[in-house]
């Protein structure tokens, strides 16, 4: 697992329980569905439950992104500065995969 960078993101309180809020659900999600991995359950259940949790990453991924773009791309843009808006560029054909 990738630990966090050097670069660090001062975030509301507000953002920070909202973001952690969802981690937590998706977190629950996953060991709901190792669970029923291991209680041997029919595969369309399992596939049900796998697609809740793709998709509650899907939503954390869009929340921090806007997040992201209305924060740290938004100030290095007003500050003349394009290196995030660069970093998002690179980073978004990733994510979309």
């Amino acid at each position: 697992m990738e630990e966090c960078c050097c670069q660090k993101k001062v975030r509301t309180e507000k953002e920070y329980k909202d973001l952690l809020n969802r981690l937590n659900r998706i977190e629950g999600q996953i060991r709901g569905i190792k669970k029923m991995v291991e209680e041997d359950c029919y595969c369309i259940d399992i596939l049900r439950q796998a697609s809740a949790a793709s998709a509650a990453i899907n939503s954390f991924n869009k929340v921090l992104l806007a997040n992201h773009i209305k924060t740290c791309v938004a100030d290095d843009i007003r500050e003349g500065r394009e290196e995030k808006l660069d970093e998002l560029i690179e980073a978004l054909p990733k994510m979309m995969k």
